[in-house]
């Protein structure tokens, strides 16, 4: 492939990376860009917009620096948006917020301080914020064990066995057993009108509420959860990878890719332990075009995404807010445990979960940021007052 070292390992390795980043995590990218009042034809193009976005900054990545990094979307950022208010403008205003998140990540590319002020939150205190926020979405598939069994049973089910032999495949399975719903409901496989996905440009609109609710958030919890969390996964795999241009390139991807409705762009963690792993190649130095098979990979999904958002819009009722929380469910596992590991942490990281999971507004800022502003103001007040002593 255009004089590129050409291996089945890293083609599979590529192939599984692509379905595990993008079918675990579409469906609660969707919810994000829906409940900021994304059209279908909007939400359609939104995906298609991010996996092409995180597929092209993926390959680019890899082949500049030889290195396999893995790109994909905030899927923290999508569960972000799913329980925050939308902007007065609509989805335009939202699309504005991803902007400016995009905005930030290029700056703390180049200007280290900004990334250094991201990373400088304490990570209990951001996870507990990411853990807030993915309380009430883990909480809707137990309500669907009430109110709509046979949709809940069969994925949560799948998604439980499933993820008893393979956690990577769980959630890919449980996609499968939801187009199992959608084929029964509909007395066969329906077939979308277009194969092809149509962009749609929306004009981003830029306000202050969007910037301080969504835009910041959204670039607080890729920076924390996504980007520092995967260079990280890089260097701690031998590999030596230049953060700033990282960080500043998936905020150019983001940036591209917004007005066509994605959620900002990101250097993966999971899947980029995938590709750093010795069955992506035996040889550290050729590992990167596992990423890059992944990159087209996502490249073609994006293309085909019309077809995913025309099946998701079949499901049954709770169907895709039951398949998010599955997805999400080890995602906040983790990160709560992480939010209340450490003792000294502990009391502002609790503080930041309840006011992140209460959903208040106040003042036209989101619970997010409620929940980060006390959870630091509480840890800042103990800092001093334990050096007072």
């Amino acid at each position: 492939m255009f004089g590129l070292p050409l291996n089945a390992q890293t083609f599979w390795t590529g192939l599984v990376v692509a379905i595990v980043g993008f079918f675990s995590s579409f469906p609660i990218f969707l919810q994000g860009v829906e409940a900021m009042g994304a059209s279908p034809a909007q939400a359609s193009s939104a995906v298609m917009a991010g996996s092409v976005a995180m597929g092209i900054a993926a390959i680019f990545l890899s082949l500049r620096y030889k290195m396999p990094a893995s790109v994909a979307w905030s899927t923290p950022g999508a569960a972000l948006l799913a329980v925050s208010v939308p902007d007065a403008a609509g989805f335009a205003g939202a699309v504005g917020a991803f902007v400016f998140a995009g905005v930030l990540g290029v700056v703390s590319g180049f200007w280290r301080p900004l990334a250094r002020l991201a990373a400088a939150i304490p990570a209990p205190i951001t996870m507990a914020m990411l853990s807030g926020v993915l309380f009430s979405i883990c909480l809707v598939p137990f309500r669907s064990l009430a109110e709509a069994p046979a949709i809940a049973v069969p994925i949560m089910l799948t998604w439980f066995v499933v993820g008893r032999f393979s956690r990577l495949f769980a959630v890919p399975a449980s996609v499968i057993a939801l187009v199992i719903l959608v084929v029964i409901q509909n007395d066969g496989f329906p077939v979308p009108p277009d194969i092809l996905t149509a962009p749609v440009v929306v004009m981003p609109v830029f306000s202050l509420s969007a910037v301080l609710s969504l835009g910041l958030p959204l670039f607080l919890v890729t920076t924390a959860t996504q980007n520092i969390p995967g260079v990280s996964v890089l260097k701690a795999n031998g590999y030596e990878p230049p953060s700033g241009s990282l960080f500043a390139t998936v905020g150019v991807f983001s940036i591209l890719s917004a007005p066509f409705g994605a959620i900002s762009t990101c250097v993966a963690a999971i899947t980029a332990a995938m590709c750093c792993d010795e069955n992506a190649h035996p040889d550290p130095a050729q590992r990167y075009m596992a990423a890059v098979w992944a990159g087209l990979f996502y490249c073609l999904f994006g293309v085909l995404a019309a077809g995913v958002t025309f099946i998701a819009g079949l499901a049954p009722p709770m169907a895709m807010a039951t398949l998010a929380g599955v997805a999400l469910f080890n995602v906040f596992a983790n990160s709560a445990s992480v939010a209340l590991g450490n003792e000294d942490t502990r009391e502002a990281a609790a503080l930041t979960f309840v006011m992140t999971a209460s959903g208040v507004t106040m003042l036209g800022l989101g619970a997010a940021v409620w929940g980060l502003l006390v959870g630091c103001a509480v840890h800042l007040i103990k800092v001093k007052s334990n050096r007072a002593r």
